[in-house]
């Protein structure tokens, strides 16, 4: 499905009912926005482990623009703020009042820059394995050259820190070099590996925000504005947004909830499927109770 918005179309897909029937009673789930990784890829990679969400939420799953199967307008719109007025758009395209949004890496940058421009829409926020600041970045860099090997911390300096993908046949390699860690199980990085290869990539979109976006954004000041309960994890051997990410964001809001997964790296979803999704399904179904 297509949302003609701001110029563009945004793809998204709907997965469960807002509105279900309990006896003679009509009963309303909150509606989540998914909002994936990257930027660059797609929202097909948490197809299909959220499916159990559904039992609590509505789930809308969002490609931004140049990323997936939404349109690729002019690059120089593929910026933190457009994806966040694309996705108020959204939210009015559907008639929605407020919204929880779920946000892991790039997508908790997005939904944490949301909230913070949007309080008043925002019913909760799940952020997983993201960052508040530019400098994250750096701990990103520092954390690769401890622990990353010789090809790795190569293939980031020509590629990664300032954006030069020059396709996504290089973009695709990254992830099968970064597969071991991404993850932080030997059995991970295979699934990690497998489900990047069904991804629609967009190497333009990872340029314009590693050497845009991503080298200058910093929330840390305006954090105490969200004011919606948060429900932040984050995994424990993360190398891009290293475990002191969270913790600091964990600091600066009034109601959040932190988990921090022991046996996981970036994708959290390969590392530790159960955990994640025990701390999610909790969160929504205490802070999001289905009502009449």
């Amino acid at each position: 499905m297509y949302a003609g918005i701001n110029g563009t179309r945004i793809f998204f897909d709907i997965d469960g009912k807002q509105w279900i029937p309990d006896g003679t009673e009509m009963k309303r789930k909150p509606v989540c926005f998914i909002l994936h990784g990257g930027p660059g890829s797609d929202h097909t990679s948490y197809l299909p482990e959220l499916d159990p969400l559904t039992k609590y939420t509505q789930l809308v799953y969002i490609d931004y623009r140049g990323n997936g199967r939404s349109d690729y307008p002019d690059e120089g719109t593929y910026t933190i703020a457009q994806n966040v007025e694309d996705i108020e758009a959204l939210r009015r395209y559907l008639g929605l009042e407020k919204i929880i949004l779920f946000g892991q890496s790039y997508g908790g940058i997005a939904a944490q820059s949301y909230g913070i421009s949007y309080a008043e829409n925002v019913e909760g926020l799940i952020l997983l394995n993201t960052a508040a600041h530019h400098h994250a970045f750096d701990m990103a860099r520092e954390e690769l050259a401890k622990r990353g090997s010789r090809e790795q911390i190569e293939t980031a300096e020509k590629y990664l820190w300032d954006g030069k993908f020059p396709d996504n046949e290089t973009f695709l390699e990254y992830y099968r070099i970064f597969a071991g860690i991404y993850t932080h199980k030997k059995k991970s990085a295979e699934t990690f590996a497998r489900y990047a290869t069904r991804e629609i990539l967009s190497y333009k979109a990872l340029n314009r925000a590693f050497g845009g976006d991503l080298k200058t954004f910093d929330f840390l000041r305006d954090l105490h504005r969200i004011s919606c309960p948060v429900l932040l994890i984050g995994g424990r051997h993360d190398w891009v947004t290293p475990i002191a990410c969270t913790i600091e964001i964990a600091e600066r809001l009034s109601d959040c909830k932190t988990v921090i997964l022991e046996e996981s790296s970036h994708s959290i979803f390969s590392d530790q499927y159960e955990e994640t999704m025990k701390a999610i399904t909790a969160f929504l179904s205490e802070r999001f109770p289905v009502t009449s």
